[in-house]
C-alpha cells in the first residue's frame, strides 16, 4: 500500500473480534514460519491478563500490525531464557508487580511495511513502559538474515558487522534505530526458526524515567531550585554579625522555594581582620576555629529553612593539618564533608595548606549531587568521577581575585556540563577586604551552566548574576531533561566514549 492510498490510521487495543483477521495476518507475515500464529485461547488470556499490552494498527479499517506484551518479573528470568520459558502455561510468566514489559511478538503484514507503522508499535511500548514506571523493555530479537553467514561468522561477529552497516539485517537494524541495545546472544531462544539458526539477541530499552519504588514518603525532586549567593566581602565585627548576614540570605533564597544555597569559598574570610596583627599562616588557623561553629548554625538553617545549604569553604584543621573543606547541611538534619583536593600554589606557599583525599557524589532529596571547590573545577577528571556516580548538578563555590581567575572557574565548569551532561553552578565572592591579608580584592560573576543541545539554552547558560554585585540568583533546572540527552542528544558525551581505548578509575 502507497502512503496516497491511506485514510486511516488507528492504533486500538486489541479484542477477540479481531482473531480470525489477526490469524490471517499472522499467517502472511510469517511464510517462513508455518504454523506460528497464535491460537484463539492465547489471544483470549493476553487480553484478560493484559489487556493496555495488546495493540493492533489498523489502516482504513484492516489490520496492518500488532504488538503483543506482558509484564515479568525480570529478576526471575535467566539471561539465557527462551521463548517458551516466557509464554508457557498460558502466560503464567505475567505479573502486574513485574519491572519489566516483555515483548512477545510484533510484526507488520507485508503490504504495509515501508511506511514505518512499527516504529509507531515500538513508541506505543515505550509510553505504556513509562505509564507503569516499568524499568525497561526487553525481547528475543531474531536475525533472520543469519543463516545466510552462519557458516562463517558468530553470532557475535554477525552483529558487530551488521551495526557497522556492513551486512543488512532488517529487523536488526530497525530494532537498533529505535534506541533498544544488544544485550545477549541466546543459543535456543525459538523452536524452529532456522532463519536465525535459533538464535535470538536479548534486545532491551531502558525507561530512563523510572524511579525505583519508594517505601518512604518522601520522593525525589526533578524540578529542582537553586539559590546562588554572590557575597559581599565586608567587615564583620564577630561571628554573630556574620551568621546574621549569611541567615537573612539564606532567608532570602527559601523564601523563592528554593531547594539548594549556595555560598562561595571562604566567605567568612572577614573574620580574618581581627587577627591581621598576626602572620598570615596564623591569622587563617585563628579562622578555621570558626568552622564548627559556623557549619552547627547551618544546620540549624537547613531544617528551620527547608533547605539545603552548601557551605561554600572554610578553613578547617584537623590531624594538625590546615585544610579547605566545606559542609552539606541537608534539610533532614544531616550533615557532610567535602574537600578541596587541589590547593592552589597560593594556598600551599602562603598558608601551608593540603589537598584532601575526599572524592564523592552525595545523595539528596533533589538527586545526587557533586561538589567541587573552585581550582578543583579546572580538573576535569574529577567531575567525570562524579558523573559516573550518577552526579546530576555539579557546585562550584569558588574564590577568585582577578578577572583571569574568575575565567579559569568559568570556563572550565561550563567544559563540565557540556562533557558530563549535567548542571553545574558557581558561585563566589565579590567587594574588598583591605585589611585581610592574601585576601584583600574578589571578582564573581555567579552563574547556572547547562548542556549545549535542543532542550537547554544555545550557549549552555541558564542564568547569570551582575558582575562584581552583591546579590542572589534563583535558577530552575529539570533533572529529566538530562535523561533524555543522554539517550536522545544531538551528541551523547557520557555514551560515546571510547572505553575500549582509555578508561578513568579513582586509585
Amino acid at each position: 500500500m502507497k502512503a496516497k492510498d491511506i485514510e486511516n490510521i488507528e492504533l486500538k487495543f486489541l479484542s477477540l473480534n479481531d482473531y480470525q483477521e489477526l490469524k490471517e495476518a499472522m499467517i502472511l507475515a510469517y511464510k517462513s514460519m508455518p504454523d506460528s500464529y497464535w491460537k484463539e485461547h492465547h489471544i483470549e488470556t493476553l487480553i484478560e491478563k493484559f489487556s493496555e499490552g495488546q495493540v493492533v494498527m489498523k489502516i482504513n479499517g484492516q489490520i496492518a500490525g500488532c504488538a503483543l506484551s506482558i509484564i515479568v518479573d525480570y529478576n526471575t528470568f535467566e539471561d539465557s531464557h527462551t521463548y517458551n520459558d516466557i509464554i508457557q502455561k498460558s502466560f503464567d510468566a505475567h505479573t502486574n508487580d513485574g519491572d519489566v514489559l516483555y515483548g512477545i511478538d510484533v510484526f507488520i503484514k507485508p503490504e504495509f511495511r515501508g511506511l514505518r507503522l512499527g516504529r509507531r508499535l515500538y513508541d506505543y511500548r515505550k509510553e505504556l513502559c513509562e505509564k507503569r514506571n516499568l524499568r525497561g523493555i526487553a525481547f528475543g530479537g531474531r536475525m533472520p538474515n543469519y543463516h545466510n553467514y552462519a557458516a562463517t561468522l558468530s553470532p557475535k561477529e554477525y552483529i558487530e558487522k551488521v551495526k557497522r552497516k556492513e551486512i543488512n539485517d532488517s529487523v536488526l537494524n530497525f530494532q537498533i534505530s529505535n534506541d533498544f541495545h544488544p544485550a545477549k546472544v541466546m543459543k535456543g531462544y525459538l523452536a524452529g526458526d532456522a532463519a536465525s539458526n535459533e538464535f535470538a539477541i536479548l534486545m532491551e530499552w531502558d525507561n530512563i524515567y523510572y524511579e525505583k519504588p519508594n517505601k518512604k514518603a518522601a520522593t525525589k525532586k526533578k524540578n529542582v531550585r537553586l539559590g546562588l549567593i554572590q557575597w559581599q566581602m565586608r567587615p564583620y565585627k564577630d561571628l554573630d554579625e556574620l551568621l546574621q548576614q549569611a541567615e537573612f540570605f539564606i532567608d532570602a533564597v527559601a523564601g523563592y522555594r528554593s531547594d539548594f544555597a549556595l555560598f562561595p569559598e571562604f566567605f567568612n574570610a572577614p573574620l580574618m581582620a581581627i587577627n591581621n596583627h598576626m602572620s598570615t599562616p596564623d591569622a587563617i588557623r585563628e579562622l578555621a576555629k570558626h568552622t564548627e561553629a559556623i557549619v552547627a548554625k547551618f544546620s540549624e538553617f537547613s531544617i528551620s529553612y527547608n533547605i539545603n545549604i552548601i557551605s561554600g569553604s572554610m578553613p578547617e584543621m584537623r590531624d594538625g593539618k590546615l585544610y579547605n573543606a566545606g559542609y552539606l547541611c541537608k534539610r533532614d538534619g544531616t550533615i557532610e564533608r567535602y574537600e578541596k583536593l587541589h590547593v592552589t600554589p597560593d594556598e600551599a606557599k602562603v598558608w601551608g595548606m593540603q589537598g584532601g583525599s575526599s572524592l564523592k557524589t552525595f545523595d539528596t532529596d533533589c538527586g545526587k549531587i557533586g561538589i567541587l571547590i573552585c581550582y578543583d573545577s579546572e580538573f576535569p577528571e574529577l567531575s567525570r568521577l562524579l558523573a559516573d556516580e550518577g552526579m546530576d548538578i555539579l557546585f562550584v563555590p569558588f574564590l577568585t581575585d582577578t578577572q583571569n581567575g574568575y575565567s579559569r572557574v568559568r570556563h572550565c565548569s561550563q567544559a563540565r556540563a557540556i562533557e558530563n551532561e549535567c548542571y553545574v553552578a558557581i558561585a563566589g565572592s565579590v567587594g574588598n577586604l583591605p585589611k585581610v591579608q592574601n585576601m584583600d580584592i574578589q571578582f564573581a560573576q555567579s552563574m547556572v551552566f547547562t548542556p549545549c543541545d535542543f532542550s537547554f539554552p544555545t550557549n549552555g547558560v541558564k542564568a547569570e548574576a551582575t558582575p562584581n554585585t552583591e546579590m542572589i540568583l534563583i535558577a530552575d533546572v529539570d533533572i529529566d531533561l538530562l535523561r533524555e540527552l543522554n539517550q536522545f542528544g544531538a551528541v551523547k558525551n557520557l555514551r560515546d566514549r571510547r572505553k575500549d581505548i582509555f578508561e578513568l578509575r579513582k586509585k
